[in-house]
């Protein structure tokens, strides 16, 4: 009789703590049993109801809880939405990283900015390394995206193989020579693939992306046809091909090249040590040196092309740069699509630079982009190749998952095997099937400067209030024995009113805070601190409403003798 294979009794567990929903903050848990391992560790960017927070990152009170399980961190890439959150996450829990040599290399930069109370534990892979973490296997397989040695994941699990693609595209002409691992992808399939996690970002754009070569053909129009003119060329810091791409046609035009922005820097000083970038001798000149060249002899590679401010190219558009001033001489490249929510800065950084006469370049005139991630024919032959029993989608808001939900019933897959998930709402799967299985906790962590998670849901409604309809501070000095005012009520208006421009105003606010703290006062049985400050509060909140139509903060100082 043929021996029968014992079924395995432990429950596959995975748990979005970002990504889904949103774009940006990517972190996956992949749990079995007594070892889980985490996927990606990246942070997010605040929107216009976060005034003042400088970074948005996942809530890793789950992870804090199960640390005795956690066997390591896997890093898909080295992109700020899947690793930025990652000096955060070592400030508590000491785990290993693995991750590709560019990934790492721009990890190491970024800690060197953070005090942690270990050294960090980095390991090396590389494309076709399998990594055994407890009973689970991580096998990296090379994809093409937006920046070198991105990978995607097979995790294998008593269960079965879960293949996470993080972000690719398929790329036959890539600038690095090497196409996207689909053999291995097909490999795989053919073995069998329990749970495909398939990026979803572009699932709503038909056909296929572009390749990065396209860009190369457009550069090359750019600096033919602006043969005098020093040229400006933005791009985000971690595409090391396209940033090769800039050095390349510079070097063919016989330009020099700078590079100027901090992370624009270090990236390609990594890329350059590790091997990623080769730049011919001579080329490369600092940034110092530029006004020893004509235009037409410089090209600039920069940070900001999404407008961000305080990076290179916000400076030079408003003229803060300390050693590049804009004028009709130069052109100015964005090559780089806007970010979600970035389009007002992006769009104020080319009229301050049309302002200046300087003329820009952006998608919308010449390619000068390409996205790093798969339309929906890639998307497609992503499910072909790995013929997965359960699809998830991932990394992208509700209306890019949706769209890749669209594609996996398209190609044929039974409704109860598409599991469109949420941050903290658990799958499980065991021998018996999938299902939803409760949620962890979740959600965002605010960072503002070096405080993380000190700003909360109150202290963000305080300063929309703040920023809405400002403030108005009542100081006053109260005898409680004598039931006495002593000084003031004084009243200080900070982004309310002008203060000398309604007199009238200030004169009935002094009156009517006046008047209420008297009242207070003559309650001789229930006289308190606490008290008075509400009954100011109230009046003048009442009387500024019927008044103006708005509803400053009214913040009540009430000092005792």
């Amino acid at each position: 009789m043929p021996r029968r294979t014992k079924k395995p009794t432990g429950k596959l567990r995975i748990i979005p703590l970002g990504g889904l929903g949103e774009i940006g903050k990517n972190m996956t848990v992949v749990e079995y049993e007594n070892d889980s391992i985490i996927i990606d560790c990246g942070l997010g960017f605040p929107d216009d109801e976060m005034p003042g927070i400088d970074l948005v990152i996942p809530d890793m009170t789950y992870l804090e809880a199960t640390r005795e399980k956690i066997r390591g961190v896997l890093l898909t890439h080295g992109h700020e939405d899947h690793i930025g959150a990652v000096p955060y996450l070592l400030r508590t829990l000491n785990l290993p990283i693995y991750g590709t040599p560019l990934t790492l290399g721009i990890i190491r930069n970024k800690l060197q900015e953070h005090s942690l109370p270990w050294k960090a534990d980095l390991r090396t892979v590389n494309a076709g390394d399998r990594v055994q973490l407890g009973c689970l296997e991580a096998e990296f397989i090379h994809v093409n995206h937006s920046i070198a040695d991105a990978c995607a994941l097979a995790i294998r699990t008593p269960l079965g193989t879960l293949v996470h693609t993080g972000d690719f595209k398929l790329d036959t002409t890539p600038i690095d020579g090497e196409m996207m691992d689909i053999v291995r992808l097909g490999e795989l399939g053919r073995e069998g693939v329990l749970l495909l996690m398939c990026e979803s970002t572009n699932a709503e754009r038909q056909g296929h992306t572009p390749s990065e070569k396209k860009v190369g053909a457009s550069l090359e129009y750019i600096f033919t046809t602006h043969a005098k003119k020093r040229i400006i060329i933005a791009t985000f810091s971690s595409n090391v091909h396209r940033v090769q791409q800039i050095i390349d046609t510079s070097a063919r035009h016989k330009r020099k090249v700078a590079i100027t922005g901090r992370s624009m820097i270090n990236i390609v000083s990594a890329a350059i040590e590790l091997g990623y970038m080769k730049v011919p001798q001579g080329v490369l000149i600092d940034i110092n040196d530029i006004k020893r060249y004509k235009p037409g002899e410089v090209t600039l590679v920069t940070t900001g092309s999404q407008g961000e401010p305080m990076s290179a190219l916000y400076r030079m558009a408003y003229g803060d740069h300390s050693q590049v001033s804009l004028d009709a001489n130069d052109l100015v490249v964005l090559s780089a699509s806007a970010i979600p929510g970035n389009e007002k800065l992006v769009g104020r950084i080319i009229n301050e630079l049309s302002r200046m006469n300087v003329e820009v370049v952006h998608d919308a005139v010449v390619e000068v982009h390409v996205s790093g991630h798969a339309c929906q024919e890639e998307l497609k032959l992503m499910q072909a190749l790995t013929r997965p029993t359960y699809f998830m989608p991932v990394h992208g808001e509700m209306r890019h998952l949706c769209a890749n939900r669209e594609l996996a019933r398209y190609m044929g897959m039974d409704d109860k095997h598409i599991f469109l998930s949420e941050i903290g709402k658990v799958l499980e799967i065991d021998a018996n099937g999938a299902r939803w299985s409760g949620t962890v906790p979740s959600g965002k962590i605010l960072v503002d400067g070096y405080g993380v998670g000190d700003v909360g849901n109150i202290v963000l409604r305080d300063r929309r209030h703040l920023a809405q309809d400002g403030l108005i501070v009542v100081v006053a000095t109260v005898d409680m024995d004598e039931h006495q005012i002593i000084s003031g009520p004084d009243i200080v208006s900070r982004g309310f009113v002008y203060v000398r421009e309604a007199e009238e105003l200030m004169d009935r606010v002094r009156q009517i805070a006046n008047e209420a703290l008297a009242d207070a006062l003559d309650d001789w049985d229930n006289i308190d601190r606490m008290m008075m400050k509400k009954r100011v509060k109230d009046d003048l909140t009442r009387f500024l409403y019927a008044k103006t139509k708005r509803k400053p903060m009214v913040l009540p100082v009430i000092m005792t003798v």
